[in-house]
């Protein structure tokens, strides 16, 4: 069980910075999708391109940014941060692969490197708790 004291551990200079940056960053991918301005790259390779088209018109594309809002809310406003974390955790591993092996290059490698470390350090402050759900 994760208590008090858990929660309160995320408050170090680390933490906060992580908190403001991850958070804005989803807050700003996630509502941006929903602008005419059409800053959502698709990728420079054609794999990147087809993986990303085809979560955009499958309409999984909208829930994942939907996701990454109502996540980038939570975590800004310092409220649910652990479950909002975890439920960014599967979209970190998507956005790494993209990054890491569909679209890769210079950029992308750090954009992935960033976003996947900011996500641990946001869970880091319950490690020990989580550690539990690696137990068989």
């Amino acid at each position: 069980m994760i208590g008090l004291n858990a929660q309160l551990r995320g408050t170090g200079a680390a933490f906060t910075a992580a908190r403001i940056m991850f958070g804005g960053w989803f807050l700003f991918s996630g509502v941006e999708y929903f602008t005419p301005f059409d800053l959502q790259p698709l990728g420079n390779t054609p794999l990147a391109q087809e993986f990303t088209l085809t979560l955009i018109h499958s309409g999984l594309f909208a829930w994942i940014k939907v996701m990454e809002v109502v996540a980038a809310l939570l975590i800004l406003a310092n409220r649910a941060v652990l479950p909002a974390a975890l439920a960014c955790v599967p979209l970190n591993i998507v956005i790494g692969y993209w990054n890491f092996v569909l679209d890769p290059g210079v950029v992308e490698y750090a954009f992935g490197v960033v976003t996947l470390l900011l996500n641990a350090i946001l869970l880091w402050p319950w490690r020990q708790e989580l550690m539990g759900l690696l137990r068989w």
